[in-house]
């Protein structure tokens, strides 16, 4: 082994391995005994592709670019695209947000032109007898946002006749997950309303219909303001699997349209569901013979076989597989999203009756060779109030090590949300940096999902608190264990988790620098200037207004850059409708003021989220250059940044 500074060590891993191999799966569905999937393409723009498998078992596309299967609706999208029994494709088209049909030609709309660009959005698809079943977010020229489940016939005569797609149910804020039962004469859905997230409390809502329309009065059969209710399935004409967490967890239950008391199936100190970001979450599927499929999460995902009449359940083995998302089922098949520490992420076929797993697609072409790859350690650290649940990532390489005496500097990598959680997985990104001897640090700070509905709601009211104290805690954990160097610690987020990043920067002296990737950076303008699903989130993350007013200015990251002292990195999009560049660019202006070296990086034609390939390579190359002149490493081959520095300074 050869001895060289950490953060110096040579790697084969490249920012643009990173963004060229990588290729973001989900939505596995069988179509015949094809398996169709989509796909974020990077090197097509960020467009996302409907594929399949063709000859040689080689990926083909089954919408072509330029078409773009993604919908806005709450802007996080979900549900975009769905196929008929024929293999006919709907699908919501990114920029102008329509639904079209795809039958081997040229896509053709099923909706009208909205009045405004993008005004009228379809997420949640489906179709049943011959029409297209949706969640419709309509956006008013006065700013106005309301939601309703409407139909839509696949003949293409709504696309110019707006009078022919049918609101079915609407009166609430938010709605998901439409489920109409098997005799057509129930509809079941999701409902919630402002300030609620669908994580703090849902209903589940039944209304008699029959041709598609409503024929009776809406009821509420389960839920509240406390209790968060997900993905209601029809077990049959008057019966329904949901997921409640009125235990503490997310457990499924049975509840009768008759006979609403809830029958629990499986009571355990265990999550059986997860945060509503996107529309079409599926955290349980029925098998022919009445048991379910299900995946429950405590730190980590297990697949297993309930069986809802004894209440047992039987673990089903995936070797390493951490993560696990459930697709579509066709016999004794099941489409599975997973991954693990050692494995990538990506779509694979699993076949229940022998065991055997299938890999249909991963989410990256190519993978560096095993050696250059962390080694995930899942570790609790107690802080002066709580335990924090994080995954430690420490430089590994085959040829190098660390000079003796020193410590490897770390990254604390803060997810988004905050209503999120991460796992275990075999991250690219995580051994762009792990390889060239700096260490990753994932972090399950209190609010976090996986770890029952205490854990989630330690974050209320404690937005810029309990999160900030979290990370401390985890990397002085590091520090004190001796795994991390105390005086080279960073701190990198985005969104939400770039709200910690600045608020850990500008109210601890732990962190040597960090990096926010669209972060939130003050209060008063976001909640003006964000979107509407996640308008009314600060309310419970810190309180409602007028009342809070005090605490937005205090918690606020942009009104505590007097207690900064280090270098920030920030990088934002400019066509970002969730946090705007106004939130990037007062912060850099403060900074400015305040004499901080800093770079700030804007990129044209990207959103909440870096999706092409220029973008990709430039940020992290940023990231990481940033890191070596702040932490004292050169890291070879990578493009100095340019830092703006006071021009005494």
């Amino acid at each position: 082994m050869t001895s060289a500074p950490y953060g110096s060590w040579p790697s084969p891993i490249a920012a643009a391995d990173l963004a060229s191999s990588g290729h973001p799966v989900e939505g596995g569905r069988y179509v015949g005994d094809d398996v169709w999937w989509s796909e974020l393409r990077p090197s097509e723009g960020g467009r996302v592709a409907v594929r399949r498998l063709g000859l040689d078992d080689e990926p083909e596309d089954v919408l072509p670019a330029p078409w773009n299967a993604r919908t806005r609706v709450h802007e996080y999208g979900g549900g975009a695209w769905t196929v008929t029994d024929a293999g006919r494709l709907v699908f919501s088209e990114f920029s102008d947000q329509r639904l079209y049909l795809l039958e081997g030609g040229t896509p053709v709309p099923l909706t009208p032109e909205p009045p405004q660009p993008c005004s009228l959005r379809y997420g949640d698809l489906s179709v049943i007898d011959g029409e297209v079943w949706a969640v419709r977010e309509t956006h008013d020229t006065d700013g106005g946002v309301s939601r309703d489940i409407c139909v839509i016939p696949l003949d293409g005569s709504a696309a110019n006749d707006p009078h022919r797609v049918r609101s079915v149910v609407a009166g609430s804020d938010f709605l998901a997950n439409p489920r109409l039962s098997p005799d057509r004469r129930h509809l079941a859905w999701i409902a919630w309303d402002h300030p609620q997230m669908p994580w703090d409390g849902t209903e589940l809502r039944v209304v008699a219909v029959e041709g598609g329309r409503v024929t009776g009065k809406v009821r509420t059969l389960l839920g509240g303001p406390e209790e968060s209710v997900l993905q209601p399935e029809w077990v049959g004409p008057t019966e329904l699997y949901t997921i409640s967490d009125r235990s503490g967890w997310w457990n499924l239950y049975r509840v009768g349209i008759d006979d609403p008391d809830p029958v629990a199936l499986c009571p355990m100190d265990a999550d059986f569901g997860g945060a509503l970001w996107m529309l079409g979450g599926r955290w349980h599927t029925r098998r022919d013979d009445g048991t379910l499929l299900t995946v429950r999460t405590f730190g980590t995902d297990t697949l297993a076989v309930l069986d809802p009449a004894t209440g047992s359940l039987v673990d089903i083995p995936l070797d390493g597989l951490t993560s696990v998302g459930l697709g579509d089922r066709n016999g004794n098949r099941i489409l599975l999203l997973t991954g693990g520490a050692q494995t990538p992420s990506g779509l694979r076929e699993l076949d229940l009756d022998t065991g055997a797993l299938r890999t249909v697609r991963l989410s990256v072409t190519e993978l560096p060779e095993a050696a250059y790859l962390p080694e995930a350690r899942q570790l609790t650290f107690q802080g002066a109030e709580r335990e924090v649940h994080v995954i430690a990532y420490p430089p590994r390489h085959p040829r190098y090590r660390g000079g003796d005496g020193e410590l490897p500097p770390y990254v604390a990598f803060v997810h988004g949300g905050p209503t999120s959680r991460v796992a275990p997985s075999l991250n690219p990104v995580f051994a762009f940096f792990t390889s060239r001897g700096i260490g990753v640090v994932d972090v399950n700070y209190g609010g976090s999902t996986g770890y029952g509905r205490e854990y989630r709601n330690r974050l209320r009211g404690q937005w810029g608190v309990v999160d900030v104290e979290d990370v401390v805690t985890a990397v002085t954990g590091l520090a004190e264990a001796g795994m991390a160097d105390p005086g080279r610690l960073a701190i990198e987020g985005g969104s939400a988790g770039g709200w910690t990043v600045l608020a850990a920067l500008t109210t601890s002296d732990v962190f040597a620098c960090g990096a926010s990737y669209f972060g939130v950076a003050e209060l008063d303008g976001f909640v003006k200037e964000t979107h509407d699903f996640e308008s009314r989130y600060i309310d419970g993350l810190i309180g409602p207004l007028p009342e809070a007013a005090d605490l937005y200015a205090e918690r606020a990251p942009l009104n505590n850059v007097g207690g900064l002292n280090c270098p920030v990195l920030l990088l934002q999009g400019l066509d970002d409708p969730i946090v705007p560049p106004s939130q990037a660019e007062r912060f850099r202006d403060a900074l400015v003021e305040k004499g901080i070296p800093h770079a700030y990086l804007e990129y044209e034609g990207e959103s909440h989220g870096f999706r092409k390939l220029a973008t990709l390579i430039s940020s992290r190359n940023a990231e990481l250059s940033f890191y070596g002149q702040v932490l004292g490493f050169e890291p070879p081959d990578i493009p100095r940044l340019e830092l703006w520095r006071p021009p005494n300074g």
